[in-house]
């Protein structure tokens, strides 16, 4: 999913590679019948980028889903999350 949000911040001028874009990403698993499995999966990004670009920010962290094959995949089973902390850049 960073990947595809990172293709989507860079198609709009907004720089996401050296490190500017991080995700942390933890899964929620519980038992069912004795069984091991992930629940919900909440994705974490922070992003170093200039006030400047925030509507472009915003367009592309909306519309990042849909477009991940990894979301698309897991979407319909587990309940995945996504929060963005932008950061000015140092």
């Amino acid at each position: 999913m960073a990947g595809t949000f990172g293709g989507a911040l860079e198609a709009r001028g907004v720089k996401a590679d050296e490190g500017r874009l991080v995700a942390n990403v933890e899964g929620e698993v519980e038992t069912d019948d004795g069984v091991l499995v992930i629940r919900r999966i909440r994705a974490r990004y922070r992003l170093q980028a200039d006030e400047a670009h925030a509507d472009a920010i915003r367009r592309a962290f909306e519309a990042h889903p849909p477009k991940c094959p990894v979301y698309r995949t897991l979407s319909g089973c587990i309940e995945i999350t996504t929060e963005l902390d932008v950061v000015p850049v140092a």
